[in-house]
C-alpha cells in the first residue's frame, strides 16, 4: 500500500496536466470575437474622462395638508409618528416663535438626483437626458476625477429628450465624437459609460440588440436596443462603438425590478447630432412641418390602393394653413419618398420632415389612384402644441334628398338631415352619409366604426346619399376587389382611412 503511493501520486499529476492541456486547447479554439473584444479596456482608458456625472437639486413646496394619523391611546406607533411629523416641521414643531410652522405645513426641502453626460467640446458643452436635468435648480457636473463645476442650461427638446448643458472648464477637457449610428450592425459590441446607482465611472459592455425600435415614448422613437447593462443613473450618459465613438445617448431601460435585465435603448447619434446642433445654434429645435395627418397603410388599405407592397404613409387629412396644401397633396396620398428618402411608414415620414430644414423646398413623391406623382412642398416649421386643423370634405349639397336608409358593409346608413346632424353632433362643415348603426359581427365593428361616423369617400370618390354607397360597394364586388376603402370623419371633422372586407 506504502509502496503504490508514489506511483498513484505520478499518475494524478499527469492527469492533471493533461486535463490543464485539453481545457488550454479548447479555449484557444474558440474564436477571440466569441470571448469578447479585446478593444474594450483600451476603448474606455480612451474616453472615460469625457463622461461625467449629472447632479441636480431641486427645492420642492410642500404644501399642507398632511396631518398627524389619529392614532387609539397608547398605540404603539403613537411616539413614532409624532417624532415623524414634528421633525418633518420647522424647528418650533407645532409652531414656535422662531422658524415654526404656525399653519402646521411642512417646510420646503430639497430633492438630488444623479445622472450621466458626456463632453462634446472642450469648451465645456455637456450633452444628457432632459429628464436628468428636468426642473432642476441648481446643475452640477462632476467629471471623472472628482472635480465638480456648477453648470447652466443651453437648452432642451423633450420630443427626444435631449438636453445640451454648458460649464466653464476649470483644466483641459477631454470631448468625444458623434459616430455614424446607421453603421451600427445587429450584434455589433458597443460600451456603455456612466453614474448606474450613484456609482460614477462604470463601463459594461454588450452588443447592438436591435434597431430602430418604437417604444411608444415620443413622435419620434428610433431607439439602438442593447444588452450592455444599463440602470438608473445611467440616463444621459454615451453609448460607444469601439472606435470610441459617440453612437447613441442611455436614455431608458424596460425592467420589472429597476435593474437592467439586458433591455436599455439609446438616442441614436444621428438623432442627437441634429438635435444638439440646433441646440447649441438657437436654443430650441426648429422642426420642420408638411401639414398633413397620417397613418398606417394596412394590407388592406395597400390593396383598395393597388400599392404593392404595403408601404408609406396614408394621408388621412390636410392642414388648411400647411405647406402640403399650396402644394397639391391630397387626403388618400401615400406619401413614399420624402426629399430622396423612402418612406417605409408613418414614422419615417415624421422622423424625416422633423429632421428637414425649415424653408427648405422638397421633392414629395406621393401614390394618387395607382400612379406616382411628385409635388414640391416648401417646408413650414412644426410648433410645440400646434394643434393641427384637418381639411374637410368639399361641400356638397344635402338639401335636395330626403334622408334613405339602406344597409351596406354592415352598416346602416342614412343621408344626413339637420335632425341627424343634432342628435350625433356633426358640425354643419361635415359632409358625407352617416352611419346609424353597426353589426356586431361585421368588420366594421371589428374596425372600430359606430353610429355618427360620417362616410365621406367610398374608394376615393365622394358620396352624398346611402344610395351612392351601395351603387360603389356593388361595382367593385363586380370588379372582383375584396376590400373598399373608405374615408370616414368624427362629428368634428377629423378624418381616417378604414378599409373593409367587401362581403
Amino acid at each position: 500500500m506504502t509502496a503504490a503511493r508514489p506511483a498513484l501520486s505520478r499518475r494524478l499529476r499527469l492527469m492533471g496536466a493533461a486535463i490543464s492541456i485539453g481545457a488550454a486547447s479548447m479555449l484557444s479554439s474558440v474564436p477571440a470575437s466569441a470571448r469578447g473584444p479585446e478593444g474594450i479596456a483600451d476603448t474606455a482608458e480612451k474616453v472615460i474622462d469625457a463622461v461625467v456625472n449629472i447632479s441636480t437639486s431641486q427645492t420642492i413646496e410642500a404644501k399642507g395638508g398632511a396631518t398627524m394619523p389619529q392614532l387609539p391611546p397608547g398605540s404603539p406607533f403613537e411616539e413614532f409618528f409624532d417624532d415623524f411629523f414634528k421633525n418633518r416641521r420647522g424647528p418650533g414643531g407645532k409652531g414656535g416663535e422662531k422658524g415654526g410652522d404656525k399653519s402646521g405645513e411642512f417646510q420646503p426641502r430639497k430633492t438630488n438626483s444623479l445622472g450621466s453626460g458626456f463632453i462634446i467640446d472642450t469648451a465645456g458643452i455637456v450633452v444628457t437626458n432632459n429628464h436628468v436635468i428636468a426642473d432642476a435648480d441648481e446643475i452640477n457636473v462632476i467629471m471623472n476625477d472628482g472635480t465638480k463645476v456648477k453648470a447652466e442650461l443651453v437648452g432642451v427638446d423633450k420630443k427626444t429628450d435631449l438636453a445640451v448643458l454648458k460649464f466653464k472648464p476649470p483644466k483641459p477637457l477631454t470631448a468625444v465624437k458623434f459616430g455614424d449610428s446607421d453603421k451600427l450592425r445587429l450584434g455589433e459590441w458597443v460600451i456603455a459609460i456612466g453614474n448606474p446607482f450613484s456609482l460614477g465611472g462604470s463601463v459594461t459592455a454588450g452588443i447592438v440588440s436591435a434597431k430602430n425600435r418604437d417604444i411608444s415614448q415620443g413622435p419620434y422613437d428610433s431607439y439602438i436596443q442593447t444588452d450592455a447593462s444599463i440602470n438608473r443613473g445611467n440616463s444621459g450618459g454615451p453609448l460607444f462603438n469601439l472606435d470610441g465613438e459617440v453612437v447613441g445617448v442611455n436614455t431608458l431601460i424596460i425592467s420589472p425590478t429597476g435593474g437592467s435585465i439586458g433591455l436599455g435603448f439609446a438616442v441614436p447619434s444621428k438623432t442627437v447630432a441634429g438635435v444638439v446642433d440646433q441646440l447649441q445654434k438657437f436654443g430650441e429645435l426648429r422642426r420642420g412641418w408638411l401639414g398633413v395627418r397620417i397613418q398606417q397603410v394596412t394590407d388592406e388599405i395597400a390593396d383598395s390602393l393597388n400599392i404593392k407592397p404595403a408601404r408609406g404613409a396614408l394621408v388621412a387629412g390636410v392642414d388648411d394653413k400647411g405647406p402640403a396644401k399650396p402644394a397639391g397633396i391630397e387626403p388618400g396620398d401615400v406619401v413614399v419618398k420624402f426629399d430622396g428618402k423612402d418612406v417605409k411608414d408613418p414614422k419615417d415620414l415624421s422622423r424625416i420632415v422633423a429632421d428637414t430644414a425649415v424653408g427648405k423646398e422638397v421633392d414629395v413623391v406621393v401614390i394618387r389612384k395607382g400612379n406616382e406623382e411628385t409635388r414640391k412642398v416648401t417646408l413650414g416649421r412644426l410648433e410645440d402644441n400646434d394643434k393641427v386643423q384637418l381639411a374637410n370634405a368639399k361641400p356638397k349639397d344635402d338639401t335636395a334628398e330626403k334622408p334613405v336608409t339602406q344597409k351596406a358593409l354592415g352598416l346602416d346608413l342614412a343621408s344626413l338631415s339637420k335632425d341627424l346632424r343634432t342628435k350625433y353632433k356633426i358640425k354643419d362643415s361635415v359632409k358625407g352619409v352617416i352611419v346609424t348603426g353597426v353589426d356586431g359581427n361585421s368588420d366594421a365593428a371589428e374596425k372600430r366604426l359606430s353610429a355618427g361616423d360620417v362616410i365621406v369617400e367610398v374608394a376615393q370618390e365622394a358620396v352624398s346619399s346611402a344610395a351612392d354607397i351601395k351603387k360603389r360597394v356593388d361595382q367593385l364586388k363586380k370588379d372582383g376587389k375584396k376590400s373598399v376603402l373608405l374615408l370616414v370623419s368624427n362629428g368634428e371633422g377629423e378624418l381616417r382611412f378604414v378599409a373593409l372586407g367587401v362581403q
